[in-house]
């Protein structure tokens, strides 16, 4: 009975926050991403087992069949009551999958390291959304909530413009493969962001009238994937930071980290944590190690290729 089910890992190139309110943006899917491996297990239970990318085992515990009809579990841990709240509400979209005589037994296989912010969240939704065969989108906003455009990144092979069209999240493949690849490169900054927090405190702050800007947004999601030379592509990623900074009003990752970086460098999905894009004619890595930051991926190696 054994079945397996893999999603890819996302970075948010343009749009990240206006997302939310149906601006365009324009997201790369990853070549690591996330395993889920279900097999028989004991009655009424699911014996659950994430592993992080290394093999060791960063969450395992035992979920009642109970619980997740319940929505509730005496355990509060975050982990065990986030994966009960996503389980529950794939349950009320698809209440078969617990009319089994057998239980399940679980286990989740990361192939990036967990902090760093590639989507261990949608990766799990989507996978169980395939598992469950319901729509990960619904499921995502039920649960975990988010614009969606990661799930967009797990379920598809290529670079992605994702919008919110009433209310509706769509989907549209587009071509990303230009020369100036070779000088793109990702670079963790030692610190995974809280999408959740992230998304509240955007929502607390933004002005109410977005129309301009979200206009301003996707003419740059658009110039940003159809740039032909890495200098358009950093005029790009300057102005989008820029107007970013001025909504959020919190200095660029780049004037606030890294202000005498030679080349562009850009905050991706949430600003003040996970990845951020460089975009330089020389290898960074001396710059950035120097600076503590010891993970610098080259294009080629973090993205997944264009199928």
């Amino acid at each position: 009975m054994k079945k397996t089910f893999y999603s890819n890992g996302k970075l948010l190139i343009t749009g990240e926050y206006l997302v939310l309110d149906g601006a365009q943006a324009f997201a790369l899917p990853t070549k690591q991403g996330q395993n889920l491996i279900i097999e028989e297990g004991k009655k009424d239970q699911i014996q659950w087992k994430s592993f992080d990318f290394d093999g060791t085992i960063w969450f395992e515990d035992t979920v009642l069949f109970e619980e997740i009809i319940s929505g509730k579990t005496s355990d509060t841990s975050s982990v065990k009551s986030t994966l009960i709240e996503i389980l529950h509400e794939g349950y009320k979209m698809n209440p078969n999958f617990l009319n089994t005589e057998e239980g399940y037994k679980v286990s989740t296989e990361l192939t990036f390291p967990r902090n760093w912010g590639l989507g261990t969240s949608s990766t799990l939704i989507n996978n169980i959304a395939q598992w469950l065969q319901i729509d990960a989108f619904t499921l995502l906003k039920n649960s975990f909530g988010g614009s969606g455009y990661d799930i967009g990144c797990a379920q598809n092979n290529c670079p992605i413009v994702f919008e919110i069209k009433a209310r509706q999240p769509t989907v549209k493949h587009i071509e990303f493969d230009p020369e100036f690849t070779k000088d793109l490169y990702f670079v963790y900054l030692n610190k995974k962001q809280n999408s959740k927090t992230a998304i509240e405190a955007y929502q607390k702050n933004k002005k109410t009238n977005l129309a301009e800007i979200i206009t301003a947004t996707n003419n740059l999601t658009k110039a940003a994937y159809q740039a032909k030379t890495l200098a358009d592509f950093e005029t790009v990623l300057r102005e989008h930071e820029n107007n970013l900074s001025a909504i959020l009003e919190t200095p660029t990752v780049q004037a606030q980290l890294f202000p005498d970086f030679e080349g562009t460098i850009k905050s991706l999905g949430a600003w003040g944590g996970d990845f951020v894009l460089a975009a330089s004619t020389t290898n960074p890595t001396a710059y950035f190690n120097a600076k503590g930051f010891d993970t610098v991926i080259p294009f080629e190696e973090m993205i997944l290729d264009q199928q």
